[in-house]
C-alpha cells in the first residue's frame, strides 16, 4: 500500500520537475547566447550612448551639450561636438572660432 502511495507521489512531481529543469537549461543557454552576441557584434552607437563624455557639460535652458561651450561652432547637443568635428575631440581643432560672452 504504502509503494503505491509512494509510485503516485512521485509520478506526481515528475512533470513540475521535469518542467522547471527545461525552463532553468533553455534560459541559461538563451542568457549564454545573448552574452555571446553581444560580445561578437559589439554596437559602437549604443557603447557611445552608454559612455558618458568626458567634455559633457550642462547648460540651463539648453540641457547637456558636449564639446567646447566656447566655440561657434559647437552644436549645443548631447550627441554632437559640432558639424566640422562631430565627434571630437575638440582639443587642436583647427575650425575652432571663440565666442565672446558680453
Amino acid at each position: 500500500m504504502t509503494a503505491i502511495v509512494l509510485l503516485i507521489f512521485i509520478l506526481g512531481l515528475t512533470p513540475p520537475l521535469l518542467s522547471a529543469w527545461i525552463s532553468f537549461r533553455t534560459t541559461r543557454r538563451v542568457q549564454r547566447r545573448l552574452g555571446l552576441t553581444l560580445e561578437a557584434a559589439p554596437n559602437p552607437t549604443l557603447q557611445a550612448v552608454m559612455e558618458r563624455p568626458v567634455d559633457e557639460h550642462y547648460i540651463e535652458g539648453v540641457g547637456y551639450i558636449i564639446g567646447d561651450i566656447s566655440c561657434r561652432l559647437n552644436a549645443h547637443s548631447p550627441y554632437l561636438r559640432c558639424a566640422v568635428n562631430p565627434f571630437g575631440p575638440c582639443e587642436d581643432c583647427q575650425q575652432y572660432q571663440s565666442v565672446n560672452f558680453n
